[in-house]
């Protein structure tokens, strides 16, 4: 069984800037709020078609779920970790204190 890592945006941040090799950030929201600007790097996979990527992704990996503020990214991460995968970890604050903490962004 796996336990779900609840991060808030300092640590989150922290662990960003560290830029570890294992680690894979997954952006689940729709396209249209990828629109208003992601975090550099991340994988963007819409929650709905979470399920059909789960094949493609690395199981020994560390995954970094990313929302707007914090629930699809729950989600995603509880479905992630009934289909084996292990270290997980949800970003609590989500996109909403990304933005608010004025931090670097793409599009």
């Amino acid at each position: 069984m796996s336990e779900i890592q609840q991060m808030s945006l300092d640590a989150i941040y922290a662990r960003y800037q560290a830029g570890e090799a294992d680690d894979v950030w997954i952006d689940v929201r729709r396209p249209e709020e990828w629109a208003e600007g992601t975090i550099p790097g991340v994988k963007r996979i819409i929650l709905d078609d979470l399920p059909d990527q789960l094949d493609a992704l690395d199981k020994s990996k560390s995954y970094v779920l990313v929302c707007r503020s914090g629930g699809r990214s729950n989600r995603a991460c509880q479905l992630m970790a009934d289909e084996g995968f292990t270290q997980l970890t949800n970003f609590a604050g989500g996109m909403l204190d990304w933005y608010a903490a004025g931090y670097e962004l793409e599009n």
